[in-house]
C-alpha cells in the first residue's frame, strides 16, 4: 500500500485549489486534489509541503490531517490522506498538471474527479 497526500487549499474566497492530471500519466485528464506519495521515512506533512512546492511552486504549511481512505486501484492500493494546508506564498506554476482551478465546493459536480479524490469532494461537500 502506498501513502499518497493531498493537500486541501482554501483561498480567501472559500474556494479550493484543484488541478488536471497530466494527460499522460494514469487517470490523465481527471481532476485531483494535488500531492503525491510520501517518501519513506517522511512525514506526512513534509511531504505534502514538498510536493506542492515541486509540482505547483507554493510554499504551503500543512495544518490538519482531514482525513483518509484506503482506496483499491486495479494495479495497486492507496492511502490518500487529505491535508489542510495553508498557502504561503507563491504563485501557482504548472510543473506536472495540465490545468489547475480554484473551485468552491458546490461547484465540484462541474469536474470529473480521480476516484480516489471522490471522498475528499464529499468530506468538503459536508
Amino acid at each position: 500500500m502506498i501513502d499518497v497526500v493531498a493537500a486541501v487549499i482554501k483561498n480567501q474566497e472559500g474556494k479550493y485549489l484543484i488541478t488536471q492530471r497530466n494527460f499522460k500519466k494514469v487517470q490523465g485528464g481527471l481532476w485531483e486534489f494535488p500531492g503525491g506519495k510520501v517518501e519513506e521515512n517522511e512525514s506526512k506533512e513534509h511531504a505534502i509541503e514538498r510536493e506542492i512546492k515541486e509540482e505547483l511552486t507554493l510554499n504551503i504549511k500543512a495544518k490538519e490531517i482531514l482525513g483518509e481512505k484506503v482506496f483499491d486501484y486495479t494495479e495497486r492500493s492507496i492511502n490518500l490522506i487529505a491535508v489542510h494546508c495553508e498557502k504561503i506564498s507563491g504563485e501557482v506554476i504548472l510543473n506536472e498538471h495540465e490545468a489547475y482551478a480554484w473551485v468552491t465546493p458546490d461547484k465540484f459536480k462541474d469536474y470529473e474527479f480521480a476516484p480516489a479524490d471522490e471522498f475528499i469532494v464529499k468530506l468538503l461537500n459536508g
